[in-house]
This record gives structure tokens, sequence and C-alpha cells, in this order.
């Protein structure tokens, strides 16, 4: 197709890259002058022109990729010169298709001659991207921190969220564009959706728009290539002769793919992370050409469609999709092996799509045997799978095969024209009643479009009636919260209540026990450690005289012990046996302590008590043995500090004595002398 309007580049150059800019319109050619990059972008996005010819796109260097991006849709970029590698220069194409040159190194005359070139049809456009498109919707702000209302307007942003995803799927559904979609729940809405779309950006211009502001945000990502690839602007490349396959793919984060000839042959198994749909059309078209486009889950996959329809092959769906199990036993009998799950997936869709055409095909070999027709087997086998009967496909191959004849050129003969003349007299009336068919409906579409303008107002009547009908919703659902809230404080509050009065039972029981005198109520503790004392003190209280009653005391060391005794306890009872430093601690405070088989202790759940006798006498006794052995060991410190003294006393007076002696001695020799 010829464009309209082409725009041709050449560098200037550089630092900043400067280009010279040479529009071309219907056959009449206009220098524009200089531009910088960012210049430049915004007059193609203001022009859309249907093509941006240069010789070379690697002049556009690290911007290459940002120009790309910012071509409008259906604004192509050609390379006048060729693919990379096959390149020829401007004057050489320019002598070759009649075009005049002048001065070669004038940036204008290269830039001329790229556009004249590009209207002839000369030249490679530059593919960036893949017949892929990501479609993000997101929430257009952050919801901040807040309350009850801030969590309103939440879950208002996922409800618009929600509904826009559900808008761009339906226009998607009835557009039959193929799709794979991946939502986030919140809120009983939608966080996020994420679609990729099996399209062209031209194929979704009109159909999606992206939206920026505002509580949801649409951005649509066209899916770069790898590598750039290159179409020729004009004609097609003759295809080689392919043989027909069997495609399986298992579609995902990691693409599977399988293929298997017509005789059930495996080709290939291959999987690959990230793997875009344009790169899957090259893996797959390098192998053959598929005549059957398989998966192995019912629904189809929209990638899987999308494979399917742009070789306009047949769709394989099984009935239901298949169970591991079942694609497993598939593989043992072939006995093969796969590196991953998705090569499995993909092979298992291949092979049972084989499966199925398997007696078909059987019966097509049959018969191309009796026709002597076996080398065309395979053209034969992919008509009949098209949906030729086999009659037709023998035909349809022989007749291929058979050398065309040449057809004689018959003799002119005189030409009747009044039955034309005829004909235009009657294309005229029909015209001059269609001109009248046309006014009338044109008035009919005019009343339409004020029915039209009055149904819109009553939708957005209805429409405000559903907004504060929702509003009446979330405000019931606000209280209804609200009501679950203060009905679990209750029954948190009853429980309190309910384990209080219980308490209040226990401690009227040891009140009454202690008014009558004849036990004493011990309090009950379950371990002798810092929390069941706390807790003993916040429920019954702890008072000095009281008498302590602990199951556990292991564990226990001299701090809460000390403890027990600037409580002023009256007595400590255990029923196992007390820790080492605490009955130090006890027995030096002079704070009795017995286990619970010494006095009798009768026990019921959280309550205990000791007959007052028998804990006063064995009281007593304690005290009284334990005042004895404090005076015997008063009295052998006592004797102890006297043998202490008499043996310093004797060793004063030998010293003494020695001095003396010593002295004398002294004395003795000064005289002698």
């Amino acid at each position: 197709m010829v464009a309209i309007l082409i725009i041709g580049l050449d560098v200037i150059g550089e630092n900043p890259k400067r280009f010279a800019v040479v529009s071309w319109l219907n056959g009449r050619l206009e220098k524009r002058g200089e531009f910088t990059l960012y210049r430049l972008i915004r007059f193609v996005q203001s022009k859309r022109p249907d093509i941006v010819a240069i010789d070379s796109v690697t002049e556009l260097g690290g911007d290459m990729r940002k120009f790309l991006r910012s071509l409008p849709p259906g604004t192509k970029l050609v390379q006048v010169t060729g693919r990379p590698g096959e390149q020829r220069s401007l004057q050489s194409l320019a002598r070759e298709h009649g075009i005049r040159t002048s001065d070669r190194f004038d940036p204008y005359e290269e830039a001329k001659l790229s556009a004249l070139l590009a209207s002839k049809g000369v030249g490679y456009e530059v593919l960036a991207f893949e017949d892929e498109v990501i479609v993000k919707v997101t929430r257009g702000r952050s919801h901040g921190k807040g309350g009850w209302s801030q969590d309103r307007y939440r879950k208002r942003v996922h409800n618009l969220v929600r509904d826009k995803v559900r808008e761009i799927e339906d226009r998607l559904r009835r557009a039959e564009v193929p799709f794979d979609l991946e939502t986030e729940e919140r809120d009983y809405g939608l966080a996020r959706g994420e679609f990729r779309v099996y399209a062209s950006r031209e194929e979704l211009a009109g159909l999606i728009k992206p939206v920026r502001g505002g509580d949801v945000e649409v951005r649509i990502q066209p899916v770069e290539r790898a590598e750039l690839g290159f179409a020729p602007l004009k004609g097609e490349e003759a295809v080689r002769e392919r043989r027909s396959i069997i495609v399986g793919i298992d579609p995902g984060i990691t693409v599977g793919i399988a293929a298997v000839d017509l005789d059930g042959q495996i080709l290939a198994l291959h999987s690959q992370r990230n793997m875009p749909v344009g790169e899957v059309f090259r893996f797959i078209s390098e192998i053959g050409h598929p005549v059957v486009v398989a998966t192995d889950v019912s629904p189809a996959p929209g990638f899987v469609e999308k494979i399917a329809r742009s070789f306009k092959a047949n769709l394989f769906v099984p009935r239901e999709s298949l169970r591991v199990d079942e694609k497993k036993e598939l593989l043992r009998n072939l006995g093969i092996t796969v590196e991953d799950d998705h090569q499995r997936d993909a092979l298992a869709a291949a092979y049972k799509a084989y499966l199925r055409i398997k007696p078909k095909l059987e019966r097509v070999d049959a018969k191309l045997r009796e026709a002597g027709l076996s080398k065309k087997a395979d053209e034969v086998k992919a008509l009949v799978i098209a949906g030729y009967n086999l009659g037709e496909a023998m035909q349809k191959v022989a007749v291929r095969e058979r050398p065309e004849e040449k057809l004689e050129e018959p003799a002119k003969e005189s030409v009747d024209l009044e039955p034309y003349i005829r004909r235009i007299r009657e294309l005229e009336r029909r015209i001059e009643f269609l001109e009248r068919e046309n006014s009338e409906l044109r008035e009919v579409i005019k009343e339409q479009r004020k029915t039209i303008g009055k149904l819109e107002r009553k939708i957005a009547d209805y429409d405000e009636e559903v907004r504060r009908e929702i509003l009446r919703e979330r405000e019931l659902e606000a209280k209804v919260k609200r009501i679950g809230i203060l009905e679990r404080q209750l029954r948190e509050a009853k429980a309190v209540i309910e384990r209080l009065s219980r308490d209040l039972v226990q401690v009227k029981r040891m009140n009454v026990v202690e008014i009558r005198g004849s036990a004493v109520p011990l309090k009950v503790l379950k371990t002798l450690s810092w929390r069941e004392l706390e807790r003993i003190e916040r429920e019954i209280g702890l008072k000095r005289g009281d008498v302590l009653f602990v199951i556990n005391p292991a564990g226990a060391g001299k701090a809460i012990a000390e403890e027990l005794v600037e409580k002023g306890i009256k007595a400590l009872i255990t029923e196992r046996p007390l820790p080492g430093p605490v009955k130090e601690v006890l027995r030096e405070a002079h704070v009795p302590f017995f286990t619970g088989q010494e006095l009798d202790v009768k026990r019921v759940d959280e309550f205990a008590v000791v007959e007052r006798e028998t804990l006063e006498r064995a009281i007593g006794e304690l005290l009284s043995r334990w005042e004895k052995e404090d005076r015997e060991r008063e009295a052998e410190r006592f004797l102890k500090l006297v043998e202490e003294y008499r043996i310093e006393r004797e060793r004063e007076l030998r010293r003494k004595a020695e001095e003396e002696l010593a002295s004398k001695r002294r004395k003795a020799r000064t005289g002698h002398v």
C-alpha cells in the first residue's frame, strides 16, 4: 500500500543529536528543517505519518528504542537500505529506481532519497514489538491511612478496579480478541488486573484506551522483541514447502512446546520462561506448518487460541482437562523423558490430538497406497484435517501435480452495447431510489438519536439511584461489622464476669472456713513463680499470716522465697519437696514449711484446707526444734570463739616471752663487752 505521508530522516550531527527532516505528501516534497530528537518525536506524534524512512536505524543510536516506543499506532519505521547484513547504498538504490541524486553528503538530500524510496515500496519495516500487549488496571492513587471513611474509600476503589477489568474483558470477548487475565482480589473487589492480549497495538486502537489519574489507571504496554525484526515493505517472500505438524502448547510464565508429525513421530520438545508470542511463532515455523494446535486443558487458554488462529490451524481441546496421572501414563507408553512439567503437558496435548485423528490418517494412508499417491501423503492428510473430504483432497493434489495446459486465445467478436446501456439505466434508477431511502434513513437516525439521548438521561438517573443504594449498602455493611465487634466485646466481658464469679465463690468458701475456726483455708498456687504470685494477689489477695499451698515448687529460687518472707506468710505447704535455696531462706527467717502428707491437707480443685490444731501443733514443734537447734548452734559458736581466743592468747604470751628473753640476752652480751 502506498503511504499518503512519509517523513524522511538523516542525522546532521551529534551532541545533541540533530536530524534533517523532509516530508513526502502525494508526490510533493517539502524540506521541514533541522530537529532535535525531542522535537522530532513531537513532530511525528502530531503529524502521524504512515512511514518514517531512514537509511539506517543505527543512526538513532541509544535512542532507537525510545523513538520506536514513541511512534503513533499505524506509523512504520522503515530502513530503506535493506535488512542488516544485506544493506545497499542509497545512491545505488536510487539509480535502480530511476531517482536522480545530487550531493550525497547533504543530509537533506539523504532524507529526501529515503522518503522517495519508501514511497516506491523499497525497504524493510523495523519490527520492535511482538503482536502482544500487556494491559494493567490498578488504583490511581494511594489509599493512605485512615479510619472508617478510609476503609470505605479503599473498598470503593477496589470495586471500581473490578468494574474496569470486567468492562475491558467484555470488550475483548465481543471483539473476539484472545487474552489471558490475572487478578488480585481485595475487599470483595480487585486490587489489580493484568491482561496479556494476543494482538498488536493497532488491533487494540479504539478498543481499549489508556487512563491516567483519578481512582483507576489503565496502562497499555506493548511487549518488545528481544531483537529487532525486519519485514519487507512490499511484496512477499516465497515460502518454502514445509511439512505438516501437530503442535501442543502449555502457556504460562514458562511456555512449553511439543511438535509431532502426522505419523506420530516426536519432532521437538522445548520450554522457555517469559517466551513472547512472536518467539513462539518463529520457533514453530522453523519446525513446520501446524495443521492442529492442541492444549491439555478445557476450555482453551487465549494464548493457544491466538497461535491456532495465526496459523489458520484446527484447535484441539480435550472434552475435559487431562489429569496428571493420565499424562504420565502417556509418556511411559511413549518411552520418553522430559525436562519439566511444561514439556510434559505440551507433549501430552499434541499426542492426544494425534491419537484423536490417527484412525482417519490411517484410512488416508490406505487409500493413497491404492491410488499411487503415497509420496503426497503429507499434503493430502493436511487437507483432510483442514476439512476436505478424501476425494477432494486427492483431486486437489493431483491437479496441482498436473502440468499446466496452454489455453487457446479466443477469437475476438463484436460487442453488443445495448445490454450494458440498459444496465446503466437500471443502476441510475437504483441510485436515485437509494438516495431517497438514504434521506429517509437520516431522518430515522435523527429521531433515534433523540430517543437515545432520553434513554441516556434515564440511565444517568438510574445510575445515581444505584449509587445511593450502594452507599446505603456500604453503611449497612459498616453497621453489621460494628455489631460484630460489639458482640465479641460482650462475649469477652461475660467470660471475665464468669471468671470473677468463680473467684468470688472461692473467696467466700475460704472466709466461711476461716470464720468457723475448725480449719485453716490455704491459698493454692500451681507453681512457686512470680506469675502465680501475682495471680493469687490479683484474684483473692495475699496478706500477712496467710498459709500458702504450692502444688509444684520446682524451679523456685532465693528471690521469690525472700518475697514470701517479706509478705509475712505464716507457713508454706507444698505437694512436692522444696528446692534447697528456698529452704535456706525460709529456715533463716523462721518461716515454717511442710509437705502436704505431713499435715494431711484436704484439697478439692482450687480449694484446700488443713486442720487448725494440726497446723498449730506442727508449727509449734518445728519452731521449737529450730530454736533448740539455734541455741545449740549458738553455744557451739560461743565455745568456738572461746577456743579461738585461748589459742590466740597463748600465741601472744609466747611471743612476749620470746621477746623478753631475746632482750635479756642482748643486755647480757652488752655488759660482758
